[in-house]
């Protein structure tokens, strides 16, 4: 009866493994970067959505390289 909940929370937490490390993994962030670019160079997204994007990321790799020197 409570397999599927055991199923479900097992997913929610491997899912959010994924999530934190892709969002405290330097190098992830900066594939994340040069995808963006490619985009905004291939006219995929304009310069306003490049440019807020952008300042997500780098405030991302900020936030990781600032807990790297704080460890």
């Amino acid at each position: 009866m409570f397999l599927p909940l055991k199923g479900l929370i097992f997913l929610a937490e491997k899912i959010n493994e994924v999530i934190d490390k892709e969002t405290s993994d330097e190098g992830a962030i900066k594939e994340r970067l040069m995808a963006l670019q490619l985009k905004f160079e291939m006219d995929e997204i304009d310069e306003e959505e490049y440019d807020k994007r952008e300042d997500e990321l780098l405030k991302l790799l900020e936030n990781i390289r600032e807990q790297k020197q704080n460890k």
